[in-house]
């Protein structure tokens, strides 16, 4: 019996060894970090139901796994997120601010691997395109193990690839990737926030900013994106109105690059992230459904 006991614990460590990359995995291919977590755990009760001794990669397996039930798992979120109220943006990924500058490295994967503009264009990918993308420009799967993994030849997941790359280059904003820049521009805006300073918040935002919210109608947000310094200001201007007393905004990591949080004693209200072009902040994207803010702990 504790022979038993010690191959599970051996076989969870296994398991607990490679459970970020798994969670990376599908947390890139469903825009969710709380159903990433359940197909990990969905993952995790296969893998304990499995002969472990016959799998020769278990990184490659629980990939592939998580790969498959994400695959899954998305078909099915699509067709509610069909008859989503307003723009549907990703759960974010919120941790404490960083002050640092990121190493070149560092900055390429933040930048480029869970920024919200890269996820906000993702959601335009059929569910297998998006999987096939991004095992294979992030996580560095070769045309062979795609083949496997989806059930397609190597020449056509290679099209699948090819087609969704394109489609990902022409749609996705090209921001400045200063960390420095960004922490500029967050510090700028969470203080005209702050302020209630109209003019303070035009000046941070470029003539062709976009600016997206999410409220799933359950919080304020604009139904459509709002385009320009004018229109943007105004929104915000709209919602500081209303704010309740003790109110504060706080710089955080926004899925890996600077942007805040609003919060008062009642918890947090959004999550900000945003893109910088030529020294002013290009893009918005604001999370305002709580239901996509239950991870974050307030500060």
């Amino acid at each position: 019996m504790s022979g038993m006991a010690g191959a599970k614990t051996g076989t969870d460590a296994v398991f607990e060894r490679h459970r970020a990359r798994a969670f990376g995995v599908a947390y890139r291919i469903l825009g969710s970090a709380s159903d990433a977590e359940d197909v990990v755990q969905e993952a995790w009760f296969r893998w304990r139901g499995s002969d472990i001794s016959a799998i020769r990669n278990p990184e490659a397996w629980l990939v592939t796994t998580v790969a498959r039930l994400g695959i899954d798992q998305l078909r099915a979120a699509r067709a509610r997120r069909e008859t989503y109220v307003g723009s549907w943006l990703p759960e974010p990924i919120v941790t404490a601010a960083r002050e640092t500058e990121p190493t070149p490295e560092e900055r390429l994967s933040l930048a480029d691997d869970i920024s919200m503009a890269l996820l906000h264009v993702l959601e335009r990918l059929a569910p297998e395109e998006r999987a096939a993308f991004l095992l294979h420009d992030a996580f560095d799967y070769d045309y062979g193990e795609l083949a496997a993994l989806l059930g397609k030849s190597e020449a056509a997941c290679r099209q699948t690839v090819s087609r969704a790359r394109k489609r990902v280059q022409d749609a996705h904003p090209r921001f400045d990737t200063s960390a420095r820049e960004h922490l500029r521009l967050a510090n700028a805006f969470s203080a005209a926030i702050a302020r209630a300073d109209p003019q303070a918040l035009i000046d941070c935002l470029s003539e062709d900013v976009i600016f997206y919210s999410d409220g799933g109608g359950k919080a304020i947000a604009a139904l459509n994106p709002l385009f320009g310094p004018d229109h943007v200001t105004r929104f915000f201007m709209g919602i500081l109105k209303k704010r309740p007393q003790n109110f504060v905004t706080l710089p955080a990591t926004v899925n890996g690059l600077p942007g805040f949080v609003m919060q008062d004693d009642a918890g947090v209200h959004a999550a900000l992230g945003f893109g910088v072009s030529d020294g002013r902040i290009s893009t918005l994207y604001m999370i305002r459904n709580p239901d996509k803010l239950t991870r974050i702990e307030p500060r």
